[in-house]
């Protein structure tokens, strides 16, 4: 099988090309070509030699993501894509148009193994890991296909980030990095449902992106009827491990959490969430859960909602309810997956 050239790093590609005895500065011209222009074959590669770019192709694959289906909200400015892997696998994409800058939600695996009660990622289960290659060519492709750029990220989509930690890693400093789409850490949001070792590994890494703990639950009980990891690591061990992320980067932590009608939205889960969130510098978002076909779960209504939003606030807790964005399209928060449900209830 052909080496993934675009999950090379700038580093790794000088490398590899001075290793086939070119010069350095054809390094950067396939950096370029790959990160910035967003080449799909080598052949678009006109400032190289034919012989260069046959070169290339024989040893190298710029592997491909092809799109399957595109949908577009009618409720608001938001879309979906549905991507195919090279070896069929298919994951979800989200564009989110907002009035700072366009926002792309990408997946980190097919599938997931996480489970959480509420989400379909984990409906069909976990097949792979995605390569750094794959998590940023979510973004080219919805660069190319919609002709605008985007400025801000977020690794929401299918998948847990930090259970694919090496490859996420890579992802985030590729790009970040200023020869490729240069996009600001601090405008790079991961979420994770808590995985302990690698939250405070993150924490070393010397990033500034922002730390999204899925909490969904005010106490260990409560979580663990809705989230399995909750099973393998404590909610007072989760805690801690985003106290060292925020310590060590100074970047303030957002707490996730899925309003679920008569599970997690009593004055009772208000009252125990102050508990938790009031010592630390954190910003909470509550989120209404979405819709999903294999599931029973059911938001609470507005008013509820917003009761439940006041109660935290006269607490001094920082909260917003996350504004809802492509649930017409399933493409909100929890309704991402591996394959595409159509619209007659048959899986793709």
């Amino acid at each position: 099988m052909k080496k993934d050239i675009c999950s090379f790093d700038y580093k790794e590609l000088t490398e590899e090309i001075g290793a086939m005895g070119e010069q350095p500065f054809r390094s950067r011209q396939i950096y370029e070509w790959l990160h910035v222009k967003l080449a799909d074959s080598f052949d678009e590669m006109t400032n190289l030699s034919k012989g260069l770019r046959e070169k290339l192709s024989g040893t190298y694959q710029i592997s491909p993501i092809e799109l399957v289906e595109r949908q577009i909200s009618k409720a608001d400015p938001t879309e979906k894509f549905l991507f195919r892997l090279w070896d069929g696998n298919m994951i979800e994409s989200v564009l989110m148009r907002h009035s700072y800058g366009n926002s792309v939600c990408v997946s980190s695996q097919a599938g997931c193994r996480m489970g959480c009660r509420f989400c379909a990622s984990a409906i069909g289960g976990f097949l792979r890991n995605l390569t750094p290659s794959e998590m940023l060519r979510q973004i080219y492709r919805i660069q190319k296909i919609t002709g605008e750029r985007v400025s801000h990220v977020v690794v929401m989509g299918t998948g847990e980030p930090l259970d694919n930690y090496e490859n996420f890693v890579r992802f985030i400093r590729m790009l970040s990095d200023d020869r490729g789409l240069n996009i600001s850490q601090r405008n790079i949001t991961a979420s994770t449902c808590g995985i302990v070792p690698n939250i405070r590994r993150l924490a070393s890494e010397g990033f500034q992106i922002t730390l999204a703990l899925s909490l969904h639950g005010s106490s260990q009980e409560k979580r663990k009827k809705l989230m399995p990891v909750a099973k393998k690591y404590e909610l007072q061990e989760v805690l801690e491990a985003c106290d060292e992320y925020f310590l060590k980067t100074g970047r303030r932590v957002t707490f996730e959490y899925s309003l679920i009608a008569g599970v997690n939205d009593r004055p009772q889960d208000a009252r125990e969430l102050t508990e938790i969130l009031k010592p630390r510098n954190c910003h909470l978002n509550l989120i209404p859960v979405n819709p999903v076909r294999e599931r029973d779960y059911r938001k609470p209504d507005r008013k509820n909602a917003a009761v439940f939003k006041n109660k935290l606030e006269k607490s001094g807790i920082n909260v917003t309810i996350r504004r809802e964005r492509g649930s017409d399209i399933d493409g909100a928060c929890g309704q991402l997956r591996r394959r595409y449900t159509a619209a007659d209830g048959r899986t793709r």
